[in-house]
């Protein structure tokens, strides 16, 4: 990313809640990314504020030279390959969402980085702006579906494993919920208390959000080298140091998890392959087992050196979406889940981040993250799982529920 030579202390309560609300109420757009300090291969999102009015053209985000931050959108694959999405939307999402930031600053404990000077008036604004003292993060919340429709879909989508038509599908369920008074920015700071990732994300696009808790990351770029990093494998994290240990021993150990893991590792070394050169693509940690705030996951991370003047929009084609969320084959897989699914997937399981003038850019997997509109008082958010031939149906209903845990707890308000 861009340098940041311009660094202003900020020492006024509140500040980071205080930018975040001056941003919402200057600018269409803007986005917040937060690593968290995880420690995280190849590393967590920087924490960055961007900001900007202008929104880029289909054309100009895979030809224009600029700094650009934005969403992929699930149903983009409809672009990528001859796949449709029927299921019906809580509303409606475009599927290329990207904007150019006139300000983009580099946030830590003690100030912000800029990449160019700001003025003291800009200072006092932060200083001067308004905390509403109501922010609403709750609502009524409902499943789309039925725990017996669930356990229904997992079985037919074992029986066409039986038949060949696919090894492995990320099946899918949704929440929705409806609101009178809604607060993205608070709701992200709550989430972000509760469930602390390393691909936290606030997105604005004029009426549409993002909140996001992401664990996982879809690809990055830097100069020639491509990572993906997918995840597959959950388990619950233990009640104390020796719990965690055991629990993290059984995940490692598990033959379906790492099934799991390895068929989507193999998915994703196909793809980069595709805009890599020969040989180049590898598999730099298997199985790598990392702890996030109530779960453990299993993360692989598959690099290669990209074949040269290859363009965006190559690269986003051979590898979107992310194989996680799809399964594999992906395009048999993702007409299987288009029929079981009873939603339409719009943001959910695409991809959020921002891309820099040279190219380079990072990724995150829009999971674990709520989807709302505020002129229409809806919102949503997906959870999925993978389901093998030999997948209990019930126990992945009950990680589904892990996954949905953080967000209900902030939009139940317990």
């Amino acid at each position: 990313m861009s340098a940041y030579p311009f660094f202003y202390p900020i020492t006024f309560p509140q500040w980071k809640e205080k930018l975040l609300y001056w941003a919402d109420s200057r600018f269409s757009y803007f986005a917040l990314t937060q690593g968290n300090e995880h420690s995280y291969p190849q590393n967590p999102f920087d924490s960055c504020l961007f900001a900007g009015n202008k929104e880029l053209s289909k054309n100009d985000l895979w030809q224009k030279r600029a700094f650009k931050v934005g969403v992929l959108g699930y149903d983009f694959k409809n672009q990528i390959e001859k796949l449709e999405s029927n299921n019906p939307e809580f509303f409606s999402l475009p599927d290329l969402c990207f904007f150019v930031p006139e300000l983009i600053f580099k946030i830590d404990s003690e100030g912000i980085y800029a990449s160019s000077r700001l003025s003291a008036e800009f200072l006092s604004e932060i200083e001067t702006q308004v905390i509403p003292e109501t922010g609403s993060v709750t609502c009524k919340i409902s499943p789309q579906i039925t725990r017996e429709s669930y356990l229904k879909s997992v079985q037919s989508i074992q029986n066409e494993i039986s038949e060949g038509n696919t090894y492995e599908a990320n099946f899918c369920q949704a929440y929705s919920g409806e609101f009178e008074t809604w607060s993205p920015i608070a709701a992200f700071l709550r989430l972000n208390q509760l469930s602390r990732m390393p691909f936290a994300a606030l997105f604005k696009a004029k009426n549409n959000w993002l909140v996001s808790a992401s664990p996982e990351r879809f690809l990055k770029k830097s100069g020639s080298s491509l990572i993906a990093q997918p995840i597959k494998g959950t388990i619950r994290r233990g009640e104390t140091a020796s719990q965690d240990l055991e629990n993290q021993k059984k995940l490692l150990a598990s033959e379906k998890e790492r099934a799991e893991n390895l068929m989507i590792t193999d998915l994703m070394r196909n793809d980069l392959a595709r805009v890599s050169k020969t040989g180049s693509v590898r598999v730099e940690e298997l199985f790598g087992i990392y702890p996030f705030p109530r779960v453990l996951q299993m993360i692989s991370t598959v690099c290669s050196e990209l074949k040269p003047d290859t363009s965006l929009n190559e690269i986003i084609r051979a590898t979107f979406p992310m194989g996680s969320m799809t399964g594999a084959p992906k395009i048999s897989t993702m007409k299987i889940i288009e029929r079981e699914e009873s939603f339409r997937r719009g943001w959910f399981s695409g991809a959020f981040g921002w891309i820099d003038e040279s190219g380079d850019f990072d990724f995150s997997v829009i999971i674990r993250s709520i989807i709302a509109d505020l002129e229409a008082k809806k919102l949503y958010f997906g959870v999925g799982s993978a389901i093998t031939i030999d997948a209990s149906a019930a126990q992945e209903y009950e990680e589904c529920e892990l996954k949905a845990q953080a967000i209900l707890e902030l939009l139940r308000g317990n």
